[in-house]
C-alpha cells in the first residue's frame, strides 16, 4: 500500500518556492497569492514536522530538509507531467471515432468530411456506422450523432438539427404522360417505404401522408420496402419511385438537382439529430473542433 502523501497543492507550492527561492515568483507561476503559497508551505511543514525554509537577510533559503526533499519532488513532478503528456498524445494521435447511423453518415456526413479534413489536417476521423446505440461512456467512441428524443442521462447533449419528412422523387417523374402533378397522382407511382426502427411515431408513413393530403382510394402499402432510408433515397434518385425522406438525408440531392420535393406538405418530426459525447471529453480540442464544425455545417 502506498505511503500517505501530503496534499499535492502543498507539494507544488514548496517545489515552486524552492526552485525560485521566492514566494512571489512561485505565486506568479501557480497563479495564486504569495500568502497562499506561504500557507501551503506552513501546512506542509506541519505535516512533515520539519522546517523547509529559513530566512536570512530577507532572502529565502532551503534548510537541510528542504534541500533533501526538493530534487525528488522536481523529478516526481517532471514524471507526472510526462505521464499526462503521454496520455494526451495517445488521445491526439488516434483517430477521432464518431458513431453515426448508416443513412445519416452516407447521405449527410460523409459528403462533408473532406471539408473537415481540409480545415483540421491533424485530426483523422473514423466513422463507426452502425444502427446500434453506441455509448461513449463505455466504448471506444469519442462522439455520437444520434437521431432521437435527446434524453441521454449522464452524457453531454447538443441539438444539431431538427428534421422534417416529405415526398421526394427524381425530376424525371414530373414529366411525361404520367407526370406527378398532384398528390392524387401518387396512386399511379411506385411508393418507396422505409421500415427502419426508430421509435418516432411522428415520422409519417405513406398512409399518414396521403390522408393528410386528402388522397383517398390509394393503396398506401404497395411498393418495395427498405431497412435503411439511404437505400430508398438512392432508388428515388434513380427515378424508380417516390420516397418519404428526411430533409437532412436529401438536402444535397435536392441542391444538386438529383431529387425534387414535388409537394409542400412535410411533417416535422418529434425526434431531432443530437451530438452526444462524454462530459469528461467535451473540452478536448479535437472534439470541440468537430462539434463546432458540425454546427456550422448544420447551419446552427
Amino acid at each position: 500500500m502506498a505511503a500517505s502523501l501530503p496534499p499535492l497543492n502543498a507539494l507544488r507550492a514548496f517545489e515552486a518556492a524552492g526552485r525560485h527561492l521566492s514566494l512571489s515568483r512561485a505565486a506568479e507561476e501557480l497563479h495564486v497569492t504569495p500568502a497562499a503559497v506561504s500557507h501551503q508551505i506552513k501546512a506542509l511543514e506541519a505535516y512533515l514536522g520539519v522546517a523547509l525554509f529559513r530566512r536570512k537577510n530577507r532572502a529565502l533559503l532551503l534548510t537541510d530538509a528542504g534541500q533533501a526533499c526538493l530534487p525528488g519532488l522536481r523529478e516526481g513532478f517532471a514524471q507526472l507531467a510526462g505521464a499526462v503528456e503521454s496520455a494526451r498524445n495517445q488521445v491526439a494521435d488516434r483517430p477521432l471515432t464518431v458513431s453515426v447511423a448508416p443513412s445519416f453518415g452516407a447521405k449527410w456526413l460523409v459528403p462533408r468530411l473532406d471539408q473537415f479534413a481540409a480545415a483540421h489536417p491533424g485530426i483523422d476521423v473514423r466513422l463507426d456506422a452502425s444502427t446500434r446505440l453506441a455509448d461513449p461512456l463505455r466504448e471506444d467512441i469519442d462522439l455520437c450523432i444520434r437521431y432521437g428524443p435527446g434524453d441521454y442521462p449522464g452524457l453531454h447533449v447538443e441539438c444539431l438539427m431538427a428534421e422534417v419528412v416529405g415526398p421526394v422523387c427524381s425530376p424525371a417523374l414530373l414529366e411525361g404522360p404520367d407526370a406527378l402533378r398532384t398528390p392524387a397522382d401518387l396512386c399511379h407511382q411506385v411508393l418507396l417505404h422505409v421500415d427502419a426502427p426508430g421509435g418516432d411515431d411522428s415520422v409519417p408513413d405513406w398512409a399518414m401522408w396521403l390522408a393528410a393530403a386528402g388522397v383517398t382510394g390509394c393503396d398506401a402499402t404497395r411498393g418495395p420496402r427498405f431497412t435503411m432510408a439511404s437505400m430508398a433515397v438512392q432508388v428515388a434518385v434513380a427515378g424508380q419511385g417516390v420516397a418519404l425522406a428526411g430533409r437532412a438525408l436529401v438536402a444535397d440531392d435536392i441542391a444538386a438537382g438529383r431529387l425534387v420535393s414535388p409537394f409542400e406538405l412535410n411533417f416535422p418530426t418529434r425526434f431531432c439529430y443530437y451530438v452526444v459525447c462524454s462530459p469528461a471529453a467535451v473540452d478536448q480540442p479535437r472534439i470541440v473542433a468537430f462539434r463546432e464544425w458540425l454546427r456550422a455545417e448544420a447551419g446552427g
